[in-house]
């Protein structure tokens, strides 16, 4: 097992819940989610332009951008909507809630996309193991949401 990577999708966690709180004081800075949300995706999208620029990455070719399917294209809007829900729903339900329920949904999909093999996903049959790390992490959530 790599601990490289699991410490770094540890600390990703981290940073979701921290910039949870980051995006929810810039939405009551400027008043607005969806301008917050704006302003969150403006800064990601040039701090990647720069990643981008100085490590020299070749733009493919306009037949590949054509060849994309439709749906792959909704990541975007999929990171739009859910920043966009953060924003609104922290000051509401807190941090702890949102991320708890986010998690338990973020699992739920994954073990249905594992299951199927949806996505181009590699098949993870949904087993006992994974069914009961599910049911655990619904268990928590609903303790965590309880308060």
């Amino acid at each position: 097992m790599n601990y490289v990577f699991i410490l770094l999708a540890f600390l990703t966690g981290v940073a979701i819940s921290i910039q949870a709180g980051v995006n929810a004081n810039l939405r009551q800075t400027l008043g607005n989610p969806v301008l917050a949300a704006a302003v969150s995706f403006g800064s990601g999208f040039l701090s990647l332009a720069i990643a981008l620029l100085f490590m020299r990455v070749p733009l493919p070719a306009l037949d590949t951008i054509r060849q994309v399917s439709w749906w792959k294209w909704t990541g975007g809007l999929i990171g739009a909507v859910y920043v966009t829900t953060v924003i609104i729903s922290v000051p509401r339900i807190g941090t702890a809630n949102l991320v708890s329920l986010s998690v338990a949904g973020q699992l739920l999909a994954a073990v249905v996309l594992d299951h199927y093999g949806l996505l181009g996903f590699a098949q993870h049959p949904a087993n006992a193991w994974r069914l009961l790390g599910l049911l655990l992490i619904v268990g928590g959530v609903l303790l965590v949401v309880r308060n």
